[in-house]
């Protein structure tokens, strides 16, 4: 099952880091995400959450988070939390 927690606002390509605004729910280090969008359709696992260059465990609502994206993503890709 996937639920949608949020969408990619930005994407910074040298460092594989997308920008995601989380509208929905919490994120934490060791889920697993879908990343959805015209070009990009991918799951990974996210391995750390950045907010202003501080490490943090869990993203909330409201939240603007970077994380290391395993491909390239673009700005209104859709985030879903993948839950078993």
């Amino acid at each position: 099952m996937e639920k949608l927690i949020g969408k990619i606002t930005h994407y910074f390509g040298k460092i594989s880091v997308g920008i995601i605004k989380i509208e929905n729910g919490e994120l934490n280090v060791g889920d697993t995400i879908h990343i959805k969008g015209h070009t990009s359709d991918f799951t990974q696992q996210v391995d750390s959450i950045q907010i202003e260059h501080e490490q943090i465990q869990k993203a909330k609502k409201g939240d603007d988070i970077g994380i290391k994206v395993a491909q390239k993503v673009h700005e209104h890709d859709e985030v879903y939390l993948v839950t078993e």
